[in-house]
């Protein structure tokens, strides 16, 4: 049996593929709360996109217990009690950043392995017999390109093997993400054909060319191009939280300071702005200094709406909001933003045509990472055939209007937004050269 995983920013996906046949995607049962008609993968009580989220929960009756959830029970827990909760999400986003080396959680230290390895553990507990016994084998996903102004590809590669091991894996191999995505996709290919894949995810945008041929009934690959940008969803979702949240919580508002009247810090509103920043702001030392700015300034209620959302922990309610809102401008042009908690009440309403105005910058990065895929394949858009655009993001119209611009529409198709990548991960496991596919931590 194959088992492909695909750790994502914000979604983490198993998928089990045998001899033959397609691949079958690890389900889990989800907590009746959480599903409300539409959470993500989730159906008849099940799903099988398992958010990549811990919460740490110490019982008020025994402080020095633990208690540590994963995936929609992590939610469950948040939700259940916010303000004692440490909710972490998008926390792949530190993988490759040199400069994250561990964080305090209820007292205790955890550096990017340890919280990896137990977000992993919690996976494998939770999925029970639907996942079975590990396989002394397993293929993951990886980004072409890991968030960060300066990624660490070998420290990400190096922290992953430490989690995975502890998982119970004896030999891991990593396969770029849109690959995966590719092997899916050629299921459907009734004709040789060269593919270029984009995967968006929460923190990365990934594309790879593949040619497709068939050979004696045989269908075999040959990668030509790839390339990547970390940026994603979550970049959008800065944007949105920089625009309409940062300036209700005190972004571009003064302090006094020995008579002399100074900016906020913009850094305090940069961090809380992205949801891995978000989730450790709250213990940061910068929390000291929001406390006592709240006494210094210009216009202290606003400091105080920023203290009210650390303190009460309100992030989860508003990672909620901002995902509706891109939600609706993938099928309106216009749309409310709201976001309530406790005594915050923020909305907005937001034109699709301003929305893609913020995340322009972005935009841009993602349009030069297509063009360098291209050209690392050595193609023009004409000797593409097909295009598959696969995660959340790929709804977003304005990233479907970077490939409009290149290729015909009728070559273009988007679908299996979360399933894509580790069932094409789990049928990669059956190719007799998996080296070619294929790659191993330096320290392996």
């Amino acid at each position: 049996m194959q088992l492909g995983i695909d750790f994502g920013t914000t979604n983490t996906v198993l998928a089990l593929a045998g001899a033959a046949g397609p691949a079958s995607l690890v389900r889990f049962p989800a907590p009746a709360s959480l599903l409300d008609g539409g959470a993500d993968g989730a159906s008849g009580g099940e799903l099988f996109a398992f958010r990549s989220c811990l919460s740490f929960h110490a019982p008020a009756e025994d402080p020095t217990r633990r208690e540590i959830a994963a995936g929609p029970w992590a939610i469950e827990a948040y939700v259940e009690d916010p303000a004692e909760t440490r909710f972490i999400q998008s926390f792949k986003s530190f993988a490759a950043q040199g400069s994250f080396t561990e964080t305090q959680i209820l007292g205790r230290r955890y550096r990017f392995e340890d919280l990896l390895s137990t977000f992993l553990l919690k996976v494998r507990d939770y999925a029970g017999d639907a996942l079975g016994e590990i396989p002394e084998r397993v293929i993951v996903g990886r980004p072409v390109r890991f968030v960060g102004a300066a990624p660490d590809e070998a420290l990400a590669l190096s922290r992953y093997e430490t989690a995975f091991r502890r998982m119970g894996v004896k030999e891991i191999l990593y396969a770029y993400e849109p690959v995966g995505a590719a092997f899916f996709f050629a299921r459907e290919l009734a004709h040789d054909a060269t593919v270029l894949v984009g995967d968006f995810g929460g923190g990365t945008s990934d594309f790879s060319i593949i040619r497709f041929e068939r050979h004696g009934g045989e269908l075999r690959s040959t990668p030509l191009g790839r390339a990547g940008v970390g940026v994603a969803g979550d970049a959008f979702d800065y944007r949105i939280i920089d625009r309409l949240v940062s300036p209700a919580l005190g972004k571009g508002s003064s302090y006094t300071s020995l008579g002399k009247t100074l900016p906020m810090p913009n850094r305090w509103y940069t961090a809380f702005a992205r949801w891995d920043q978000l989730a450790l702001m709250r213990a940061g030392r910068d929390m000291r200094d929001i406390r006592r700015m709240v006494r210094d300034a210009d216009e202290p209620e606003k400091i105080e709406r920023l203290v009210e959302v650390l303190d009460e922990n309100h992030g989860y309610r508003l990672y909620r909001s901002v995902s509706k809102l891109k939600e609706a401008l993938s099928f309106e042009d216009d749309a409310e933003f709201r976001f309530e908690a406790g005594s915050i009440s923020i909305a907005a309403d937001v034109a699709r045509a301003e929305f893609e105005a913020w995340i322009a910058p972005e935009l841009a990065l993602i349009e030069d990472a297509v063009d360098r895929a291209l050209a690392d394949a050595g193609l023009g858009p004409e000797g593409v055939d097909r295009v598959f655009l696969t995660g959340g993001s790929s709804l977003v119209p304005a990233v479907r209007e970077v490939f409009h611009r290149r290729f015909p529409r009728e070559r273009i198709e988007t679908g299996a937004e979360l399933e894509s990548i580790a069932s094409g991960l789990a049928l990669m496991g059956r190719e007799r050269d998996l080296g070619a596919w294929t790659m191993r931590a330096a320290t392996s």
